[in-house]
């Protein structure tokens, strides 16, 4: 059975829906097999947990960006 591991921000259930479906929708796609063979893990984390340019996200010149995405 083949597993898929996103890494990225917390997110809403209607957001987990969402990912978890296209994600699995894709890999199908893709590879011809059933979207029930996909096994999707979430891994969330908070925001302050990511680092970019050697600078702790939160604190870093791209937050600003990065808030706009999320918001």
């Amino acid at each position: 059975m083949p597993m898929i591991h996103f890494d990225g921000p917390e997110l809403s259930m209607d957001q987990k829906r969402s990912l978890i479906h296209g994600i699995s929708q894709a890999a199908s796609q893709a590879t011809g097999l059933p979207m029930a063979s996909f096994t999707v893990v979430l891994d969330e984390h908070k925001y302050s947990n990511f680092g970019i340019g050697g600078d702790v996200l939160v604190e870093s010149p791209y937050w600003d960006k990065y808030k706009e995405i999320k918001d």
